[in-house]
């Protein structure tokens, strides 16, 4: 057998009897690894004569990128959202348990709370990339306290701040830092907010609209700031209105500056949207849809009382209440289940459903250069699935971290 080492003393495995998604359509063909990246395997065999070290027989399951989820705020007992010594610790375990439902990377989320849980909690946990250990850690997404008190949803009041000291510093008083910040959402219409979308966008992070009574008009004028993401779409914002229809009106806005592209989150439970709202959103911007859970502590967990920050929250059934109310606060819904419900509610396509949950969500964080697609050169975080879209096995860098 030629030697693989004319490249790389690492050993190369092949992926066999499979269809993997690339350009977006499921194509049967086999996929090469080495390196933790995906190989064009033309020039393995023309330029470096190179053969496989390891085959991988996949029995025709679907290979798809690794799931990407930029909305979660803990699970199976976790609450990222409060302030405790070992932080870490919880952010470990559950990127450890959602690596059976796909994900291989995600941003943990911390709803409204008091700046001193913020200064605890941010510096524990530093972006790290995935592996037997866990999903990757993209870095946090702050959501709240900046947003609107009458669309706070199930965010405590007594926290919300607006930027009463001028905008950036009040973001440094309430975070502490922004070292490992991937995303925040805010409200627009609060007074000195586009300054801050502007400073935050040219520090590489993300800015979301969402907990907010904006109208179309100021919606447009912080995407024009750089604000590129929309929080659970319909949720927390004004509902839809035909002579202003808010921030929803982003979805088919023309005054997105060229080149740019706004997305949208969808928690897509059953629970949160109804499925015609599902269907109108996707077929009005299919390329912006982002799949989130938006899950809470009691992801994983059987019904009862939790926590999601300062909030008690009760689980009945698939839905997730602020505790003596009937307002939604997070779901208890997983990635794959999220993907399975929105290719069965909107009827689009499988690569739809799962470029939903890996290729929209990389793109939006900046990341489609490594993650979220399966292109030669691309991280090598793979889930494995059936037919239906159950997860069957989950790789990162190419290295089976879960299996069914």
């Amino acid at each position: 057998m030629p030697s693989n080492k004319s490249v790389s003393d690492a050993p190369i495995t092949q992926f066999t009897n499979c269809r993997i998604l690339r350009d977006h359509c499921l194509q049967r063909e086999d996929l090469w690894v080495r390196d933790g990246k995906i190989l064009d395997p033309e020039k393995l065999f023309f330029d470096e004569h190179g053969y496989a070290d390891k085959c991988v027989d996949c029995e025709g399951s679907i290979i798809a990128p690794g799931f990407i989820d930029v909305q979660i705020n803990g699970g199976y007992g976790i609450d990222f959202s409060q302030a405790c010594d070992d932080a870490g610790s919880g952010v470990s375990l559950v990127a450890k348990k959602i690596l059976e439902h796909g994900v291989t990377s995600f941003c943990p989320t911390l709803v409204t709370s008091p700046p001193h849980v913020y200064h605890k909690v941010l510096p524990q946990v530093k972006v790290h990339d995935g592996g037997a250990h866990g999903a990757g850690v993209l870095g946090f997404h702050l959501e709240g306290p900046f947003i609107s008190l009458e669309k706070k949803g199930a965010h405590p009041e007594q926290f919300l701040r607006t930027f009463s000291s001028g905008g950036f510093r009040d973001l440094i008083e309430t975070y502490g830092g922004l070292d490992s910040v991937a995303m925040v959402t805010l409200a627009p219409e609060l007074d000195g907010s586009q300054s801050v979308i502007r400073d935050l966008c040219q520090k590489g992070i993300t800015v979301s609209l969402g907990h907010s009574v904006a109208n179309m008009s100021q919606a447009e004028e912080a995407v024009q700031h750089g604000a590129s993401f929309i929080t659970h779409l319909f949720n927390a914002m004004l509902p839809f209105h035909h002579r202003d229809p808010g921030i929803v009106g982003l979805l088919t806005s023309d005054q997105v500056p060229a080149g740019r592209k706004v997305y949208y989150g969808m928690i897509a439970d059953g629970i949160h949207t109804n499925p015609a709202a599902l269907r109108i959103a996707h077929r009005a911007h299919p390329s912006g849809l982002v799949l989130v859970t938006d899950a809470i502590t009691a992801m994983g967990l059987p019904p009862g009382r939790h926590t999601l920050g300062q909030q008690v929250i009760e689980i009945q059934g698939l839905h997730a209440y602020v505790a003596g109310t009937k307002t939604l606060s997070g779901s208890i819904a997983t990635m794959d289940m999220c993907v399975r419900h929105f290719k069965h509610a909107s009827g689009c396509s499988v690569e739809e459903a799962l470029e939903a949950a890996s290729l929209h969500p990389a793109q939006l964080l900046g990341l489609s250069h490594r993650k979220g697609n399966l292109d030669f050169g691309s991280d090598a975080d793979l889930v494995l699935l059936d037919e239906t879209l159950n997860v069957k096995a989950t790789f990162i860098s190419g290295e089976e971290v879960w299996r069914k």
